[in-house]
C-alpha cells in the first residue's frame, strides 16, 4: 500500500514490533479495506487494477478517451445546483447592464492545465510561497494561505481532485456574456485595492477559501479577501461576491454589512463547467436552488471544538484518534443546543421566486406497541427491521412567484428524548428537490423508517425505539420550518 500518509510502512512495521501498536489493531483495519473489495466482487470484475493507465501519461501511448458526451448535462447541472444564494437585495439577475466589473483572484482560469502533480492533484491555484509539502505528514496551519490566489478554484485538492478536461472560468462565460450583450467589463485581479469605475452598474468580486488532502484550512476567512471586498464596496453601490470555498466561510461584517454589497452567493467548487452555471444564473436564465450543506456562523466562537481538530501526536502519532466529545450536536445540531444565532443556517438557500409550505399529514401511524430494540435477522446493512417504514409524511409546496423554479423541502424529526443531556432538539431525516412551475403545487413524501426514528443505545449496542411522541417539523431550512405535525408510539 502507499506509504504517503507514514502509515504504512517501515514506521509502522516497527511499531508492531515493539508492541506499541497491536498486530490485532493492523489486521483489523486491513480487513476493513479489503472487505468492500470482495463484498462489490472487485476481486473478479476487476482482475487487474489500473489496467491501461501509463506509468508516465506525457509519454506516447494509446489514449483512451473515457467521456461520455450524455454526461456534460450531469456535470454541468451539478455546477448549477452547488450555487447557493446567500443576499439578494434586488442585484440579481443581472438585466443587460452596460458596464460591469469584475474583480479578484478566483475569476480567471489557472495559468496550467497540463499533466503534472500540480494539476493532477488540484494544486494549480493555490500558490505554496515557498511551502515544501512533506512526504510524510500533514503541513502546518501557520504554512500557508487559506485562499487559492493563481486562479479560479474548482477542485479541493489532494487525490480526490477532479481535473475537467475543459474549464469555464468566471471571467471566461462573463466575456462570451458581454459580447452578446454589448457590454463594457473592466477588470482586475492582482490587488486588494483595485480602481473602480464610478460608471460601474454592478461590480462582481470572486474570492474562495482553498481545501485540500494532507494539509487543513489555517482559516476560515481571509484579511486579504475582506479587505479586497470592502475596497469595491466603497466605491461600488452594486457588489455582488461570489465565493469558491472547499466549506463553510464567514462572512465579515465589515463587508457583508455594507449596504452597497447587495448579493453573496457561495459557489463552492462547480467544476469544469464553473463559469458558464454561474452566469446562467447571474442573468436568470437558471435558478438558484442549492442549499447550505453546513451553518455558516456569525464568529468563529460559534463552531467550538470544531475549529480545534485533534492531532496525530504523542502515544497517537501513528493512530490519530478523535474522541468526538461533543457526541451527536455538532453544526445545526450544535446551534440549537446552545440556542445559537448563525448568520445563515444549515438548509438555508434563495431562489429568484418564493414558495408556500401547507397541508403537512402523517399517514399509516398507529398507536401500537413494538420492541424497544430490534428483532430481525442481521443482513447487510443490520437488522432487517430497522428499515420497515413505521410513518408516511408528506407535504404540499406551491410556487407562489413568477418564475419557474426547485426548491428543497426538508423534514426534521424530534424523538421523545429530543432536548436531552447530549441529545438533538431535532435531526434531519428527509429531504427532496422538485422543480415546480410559476403558481403551480407540488407534493412531497416522505417515508420514515424504525432506523429514522431510533437513537443510538452505547451500552447496549443497539438502535432503540422510545415510546411517545415523535414530532415532525418541515420547511426550507432548519431554523424556517412552518409546518409542524406528531404523532405516537
Amino acid at each position: 500500500m502507499p506509504d504517503s500518509s507514514g502509515f504504512w510502512g517501515p514506521n509502522l512495521t516497527e511499531a508492531v514490533k515493539n508492541g506499541s501498536v497491536p498486530e490485532s489493531r493492523v489486521t483489523d483495519m486491513v480487513t476493513r479495506i479489503l472487505a468492500s473489495w470482495y463484498q462489490l466482487g472487485q476481486d473478479k470484475l476487476i482482475p487487474n487494477p489500473g489496467f491501461g493507465m501509463p506509468a508516465d501519461v506525457s509519454a506516447p501511448h494509446t489514449p483512451v478517451d473515457a467521456r461520455n458526451p450524455a454526461f456534460k448535462n450531469v456535470l454541468y447541472q451539478g455546477a448549477v445546483e452547488g450555487h447557493v444564494l446567500l443576499k439578494n437585495e434586488g442585484a440579481l439577475p443581472l438585466k443587460r447592464p452596460k458596464v460591469i466589473s469584475v474583480f479578484g483572484f478566483s475569476a480567471r482560469s489557472v495559468d496550467r492545465g497540463s499533466f503534472d502533480s500540480t494539476w493532477d492533484l488540484g494544486y494549480s491555484p493555490y500558490d505554496f510561497n515557498g511551502v515544501i509539502l512533506p512526504t510524510i505528514g500533514p503541513v502546518p496551519a501557520s504554512e500557508y494561505r487559506p485562499i487559492a490566489i493563481n486562479g479560479t478554484l474548482y477542485s479541493g485538492g489532494g487525490s480526490g481532485a477532479s481535473t475537467g478536461s475543459l474549464l469555464s472560468s468566471p471571467m471566461d462565460a462573463l466575456m462570451q456574456q458581454a459580447f452578446e450583450d454589448d457590454t463594457a467589463i473592466f477588470y482586475d485581479f492582482t490587488t486588494s485595492s483595485p480602481t473602480v469605475s464610478s460608471s460601474s452598474e454592478a461590480c462582481l468580486v470572486f474570492t474562495n477559501l482553498y481545501g485540500s488532502e494532507d494539509f487543513d484550512r489555517p482559516a476560515i476567512q481571509s484579511d486579504y479577501t475582506s479587505a479586497l471586498i470592502q475596497n469595491v464596496a466603497k466605491t461600488c453601490k452594486n457588489t455582488i461576491v461570489v465565493s469558491h470555498n472547499a466549506g463553510t466561510g464567514l462572512l465579515n461584517p465589515d463587508w457583508y454589512d455594507n449596504e452597497n454589497v447587495t448579493a453573496v452567493i457561495f459557489a463552492h467548487l462547480p467544476g469544469q463547467f464553473s463559469g458558464k452555471a454561474l452566469v446562467d444564473l447571474l442573468y436568470g436564465r437558471e435558478n438558484f436552488s442549492g442549499k447550505l450543506p453546513y451553518t455558516v456562523a456569525m464568529n468563529e466562537t460559534q463552531y467550538g471544538p470544531l475549529l480545534y481538530p485533534d492531532q496525530p501526536e504523542g502515544q497517537f502519532s501513528l493512530f490519530p484518534q478523535a474522541n468526538f466529545s461533543e457526541g451527536s450536536l455538532f453544526d445545526y445540531r450544535r446551534f440549537d443546543a446552545m440556542n445559537m444565532t448563525p448568520r445563515f443556517e444549515f438548509g438555508y438557500g434563495l431562489s429568484y421566486t418564493n414558495f408556500k409550505y401547507s397541508k403537512l399529514l402523517i399517514r399509516n401511524t398507529k398507536r401500537q406497541s413494538l420492541p424497544l430494540y430490534p428483532t430481525g435477522a442481521i443482513s447487510q446493512g443490520g437488522q432487517e427491521d430497522l428499515w420497515k417504514v413505521l410513518a408516511n409524511v408528506q407535504v404540499e409546496v406551491a410556487n407562489t412567484g413568477s418564475v419557474e423554479g426547485a426548491e428543497v423541502a426538508q423534514l426534521y424529526l424530534s424523538n421523545p428524548s429530543a432536548g436531552q443531556t447530549g441529545a438533538p432538539l431535532k435531526q434531519l431525516r428527509g429531504f427532496d428537490k422538485k422543480r415546480i412551475h410559476a403558481g403551480a403545487s407540488a407534493t412531497y413524501k416522505f417515508s420514515l423508517n424504525r432506523r429514522d426514528l431510533s437513537v443510538w443505545d452505547t451500552e447496549n449496542q443497539k438502535w432503540r425505539l422510545d415510546p411517545g411522541n415523535y414530532t415532525i417539523r418541515v420547511g426550507s431550512s432548519s431554523r424556517q420550518l412552518p409546518l409542524e405535525a406528531y404523532f405516537v408510539l
